[in-house]
């Protein structure tokens, strides 16, 4: 399951582009806390840890608590905002979860047993079609990633999101099919081989 994360803010007054460029100028990152049926809450969070944070990976995944004036709000990012050039983040959107609380995520999927996949001995190619897959989970039951294991995997094999092993009390956003996840396609020179021994079987 995801880690959870800690970082310290401040509440801030006023909003707007005047009032955002203030905090920025402060070293500090402006960011709002909303949801749970309650008023957003405006804070301002260190960009140093926030960077920190950010640079560990699968942030959008992870709880968040933060700390205000000695109370903790249980939170999941939502939407960072970055400098076009900088790239440094210059908003955060943080949604209040509890325990019951499900969310939609997107999770990176890995792929592993290259190895022993028949088909990619052959030659084949891993076309991945989604590296990452929506899934509806509970706010403190969001996973890292989704491994998925190639083993066995022939030419023209695909795995789909039924095959997918998700944690219990978490699924696929997409309902309405069994959407491809990868599939395994013969390179160019073993395509050309399969359609010259077709075309001797059929002369």
């Amino acid at each position: 399951m995801s880690q959870v994360l800690s970082l310290k803010a401040e509440l801030r007054d006023g909003a707007g582009k005047g009032a955002a460029r203030k905090t920025r100028y402060q070293g500090l990152v402006p960011a709002v806390i909303y949801g749970a049926k309650k008023e957003p809450t405006l804070i301002a969070v260190s960009d140093k840890e926030l960077w920190k944070l950010l640079n560990k990976g699968h942030f959008m995944n992870s709880m968040v608590e933060i700390e205000i004036n000695g109370s903790v709000e249980r939170t999941l990012p939502r939407d960072v905002q970055f400098h076009p050039v900088t790239d440094r983040p210059l908003h955060v959107d943080f949604l209040r979860v509890s325990g019951n609380t499900t969310v939609t995520v997107a999770v990176p999927v890995r792929f592993e047993d290259e190895a022993q996949s028949p088909g990619l001995k052959r030659g084949g190619v891993l076309n991945i079609v989604r590296h990452e897959v929506e899934l509806v989970c509970p706010a403190d039951k969001i996973p890292d990633e989704l491994v998925v294991s190639l083993k066995g995997l022939e030419v023209n094999d695909s795995l789909h999101l039924s095959n997918l092993n998700l944690p219990e009390g978490v699924s696929t956003a997409i309902t309405d099919r069994d959407a491809t996840v990868a599939t395994v396609v013969a390179p160019s020179g073993l395509k050309s081989e399969e359609a010259a021994a077709e075309g001797e079987a059929t002369a």
